[in-house]
């Protein structure tokens, strides 16, 4: 009888080592959390739930994800951790069970041009070395096909020290991929000249049209000074050298009223200080200027591919790699199968692997060339999934955020099929969510609240799926809340027409949007609702679009500032007191002298995460000592700005604090759902939905007819979508019209009109499938949306 065979009959004992079987957290004080203590089972999946800015992500990431990282840069050697930034342990006074943890957040990927949906995921890598085996004609190496690399070639003697010395004569030689008029970025910048000057017109009468540039000032008497050209002659009749003098002449010495002076031709005195620096650190106008004047068009010797034309003409059965990157995934995967090569058997296998991933999680939509730039949050949350499906590590604790978003119910299924296998492996398994569809697949729940901010922060239930149901929580009381579709809907004022819309997927699209309601536009992901949206509606006057996009401000930024509400505060602290506004600010003259106002000392760590430490001398009240002895209604600024909105909103709405100006915008904040936000809390903490709503509170004052809001109910628990919804509705009845991108479906249900595109995605998709009231779409259950509406509203 061989050993193979043998069973042994009597039962194992339990081991000791299979006792550890809970992540226990004891005393948890991370932000608002008041002593939280919960056990968490391990290798099952529990989801996180309760309002927003209840503490869910201070009790997941803010504590056991943190801990678990720090503890992990714990093990290397003194010396690699003298590199690291050390982090803070968080506030808890237990934390046992840890696991390595992995986050799969929602930040956006990183924007740079050169990064696509095939060198975020090593795809792309792949697929070179596959062309660098198989392409014919053969032109190098992997790097030869990399639109990252450039091609160098150098010559010259280099001296080998052996024993005697001696020169020998040397060349090298790199061929890569990049396009080297495009420099791998696939577009090329170009000034539209008509934005700089109007040709009718002289100088003298005005032609310039550049912030900063008029005839009164220092650049009038260089112009008139200068000789090369009459200020008194329209533009349009100006000889070429004159012309050229204008625009391209190089920094020239010249003397005007006895004053030695540079002259420099206008656009490379512009590329210089307008058009090479941060786009989003210049001023309003001088941004409007530069966006207006800098106009980008395909690159015209890779056509938008950004490979050099070696790259492009290699091809494996018929297919370069710009087609392979430029094929949908789903359609490249199945090229990839009829590929038979056994000299690279085990790579074909393993991009195969990946590329079925990516239409397994149901981003078979995408392409490899897309710009990881212009993934949505929930795509890119994907994307970064990727690399984990594959992986073979098991007993670790996988961490997502709202993995739905930006889901379509079709789509969430698939989500959650996703989720169970991760666990399924012997992972652990932690998700903060919202949606009851992803909710009902949980092993245990833990529900955070009651409220938001100071009123949130402990747990409220702990259990199973029935449990929460039948509990008295507002998640569980809200969980089985059916909207239903309106009996009446209103009648639109006008229409926007859309016609022959052909952005990314969409096929020539022509739809009527009616304007004066609360119109939806929803369909699967990748239907091509947002490039119908964002792409055709022109953000002109009257539009007003609010996108989940991250708000461009500095650690510095705070609802506060963003808001435009610290000037009114500001003012009403001067004037109590005496002095000056300025001292007031932190950015300003009242700023803590040791770290200028930022609160933090900020050690940046070049190839790393950098680290924030708490300023000693202000305590991390970004303020000066003096500033803090002047007090408006017994508060001081640094105390005003701990406030959350609500308290705020009471303390300036009466009494010697009495500010009208910013009464009224903390009305506003309030009115999106931000309630708990402290005003003076960093931008760069808040979460997607809180982003959205913030702008969304700032955008409302202005005189727009049009808003188009993207994934407004993103990160909203079931109780504040309707808060939500009564907003849009106030916003319809002022007079405005309101589009929404969205997949919720108490949104559809709540609409006067819905426009439904797919039938799938990608390529499958960019059609309008529906168009009409939910009552028909319910009624009609012609499409996926209209049957999953059906089934939510429970005809």
């Amino acid at each position: 009888m061989s050993m193979a065979t043998r069973t042994d009959t009597q039962s194992p004992v339990l081991h000791v080592a299979d006792s550890h079987d809970l992540i226990r957290v004891h005393g948890a004080r991370v932000n608002n959390l008041k002593d939280v203590s919960i056990e968490i089972p391990k290798r099952r999946l529990t989801v996180f739930t309760g309002v927003s800015g209840s503490g869910k992500s201070s009790l997941v990431f803010g504590t056991i994800a943190a801990e678990s990282q720090r503890l992990i840069n714990e093990t290397y050697s003194a010396f690699v951790q003298g590199f690291m930034p050390t982090l803070a342990r968080p506030e808890v006074d237990v934390l046992e069970g840890l696991t390595t943890a992995i986050l799969v957040d929602q930040q956006r990927m990183g924007a740079d041009p050169r990064s696509t949906v095939g060198t975020a995921t090593d795809t792309n890598a792949m697929l070179r070395i596959l062309f660098s085996r198989l392409g014919q004609p053969h032109i190098g190496p992997p790097s030869a096909y990399a639109f990252n690399v450039p091609s160098v070639r150098a010559s010259g003697a280099i001296t080998v020290e052996r024993g005697a010395k001696k020169a020998v004569k040397a060349t090298f030689n790199r061929t890569g991929g990049m396009c080297p008029r495009c420099e791998g970025r696939g577009t090329v910048s170009d000034i539209d000249l008509t934005q700089l000057y109007d040709d009718s017109k002289s100088l003298n009468e005005g032609a310039l049209t550049i912030p900063g540039y008029s005839m009164d000032g220092w650049y009038g008497r260089i112009f008139g000074g200068c000789g090369f050209f009459d200020p008194d002659k329209p533009i349009r009749k100006y000889t070429k050298k004159e012309l050229h003098d204008l625009l391209h002449k190089e920094p020239t010495k010249i003397k005007v009223d006895g004053i030695n002076l540079t002259y420099e031709g206008l656009i490379p005195k512009i590329q210089k200080s307008m058009l090479s620096k941060d786009v989003d650190a210049l001023q309003p106008h001088v941004r409007a200027f530069v966006e207006r004047a800098m106009t980008f068009t395909v690159c015209p010797e890779c056509d938008g591919t950004r490979l050099s034309e070696g790259a492009r003409s290699s091809k494996i059965e018929g297919l370069s790699i710009a087609d392979a990157c430029a094929t949908q995934i789903s359609d490249l995967a199945d090229w990839v199968r009829g590929l038979d090569e056994p000299s690279v058997a085990p790579l074909l296998g393993a991009l195969l692997g990946t590329l079925d991933s990516f239409v397994e999680i149901g981003l078979g939509y995408l392409s490899l060339d897309r710009p990881a730039g212009t993934l949505s949050g929930g795509e890119a949350q994907r994307v970064k999934m990727i690399r984990h499906l594959g992986s073979s590590l098991t007993d670790t604790t996988y961490v997502f955020d709202e993995p739905t978003a930006g889901l379509h119910p079709h789509d969430i299924q698939r989500m959650n099929d996703l989720l169970l296998r991760l666990r399924d492996k012997g992972n652990t398994v932690l998700v903060v969510e919202h949606k009851p569809e992803t909710i009902v697949i949980a092993d245990h729940v833990v529900d955070l609240g009651p409220g938001a901010g100071t009123a949130g922060g402990a747990v409220c239930f702990e259990g199973t799926v029935e449990g929460l149901r039948a509990g008295g929580t507002i998640t569980g009381r809200h969980f089985d809340d059916r909207a239903a579709v309106k009996e009446t809907v209103r009648k639109p004022t006008g229409t926007l027409e859309i016609r022959g819309a052909t952005a990314n997927n969409l096929k020539g699209v022509d739809v009527d949007i009616p304007l004066g309601v609360l119109a939806v536009v929803t369909g699967v992901a990748g239907s091509g609702k947002s490039s119908l949206v964002h792409g055709s509606i022109p953000a002109g006057e009257g539009v007003v679009s609010v996108d989940q996009g991250t708000i461009r401000g500095s650690r510095r930024s705070n609802p506060a500032t963003y808001t435009g509400l610290l000037d009114p505060i500001r003012k009403a602290f001067a004037k109590v007191n005496g002095v000056k506004p300025a001292l007031f600010s932190a950015n300003s003259e009242g700023a803590c002298p040791t770290c200028n106002g930022a609160g933090v000392i900020y050690t940046d760590l070049a190839m790393m995460a950098g680290v924030a430490s708490t300023c000693e001398e202000c305590e991390g009240k970004r303020f000066q000592a003096a500033v803090l002895d002047h007090h408006l209604g017994g508060r001081d600024i640094s105390e005003v700005l701990a406030m959350s909105v609500t308290e705020a909103e009471e303390f300036f709405g009466a009494g010697e604090a009495h500010t009208p100006a910013a009464h009224r915008i903390l009305g506003r904040l309030a009115d999106v759902g931000l309630g708990y936000l402290t005003i003076g809390q960093p931008l760069t903490t808040l979460s997607g939905g809180e982003r959205q709503r913030l702008k969304l509170a700032t955008h409302m004052a202005e005189k727009g007819g049009v808003y188009i809001l993207d994934e407004p109910t993103t990160g909203l628990h079931l109780a504040d979508v309707e808060q939500l919804l009564g907003l849009l509705d106030r916003l319809v009845d002022s007079g405005k019209s309101v589009i929404v991108i969205e997949h919720h479906q108490a949104v559809m249900a709540h609409a006067d009109w819905i426009i439904d595109l797919g039938p799938g995605a990608g390529h499958d998709g960019g059609r309008i499938v529906f168009e009409g009231t939910p009552a028909d779409l319910v009624a009609a259950r012609s499409t996926l949306t209209g049957e999953h509406l059906a089934a939510y509203v429970g005809t």
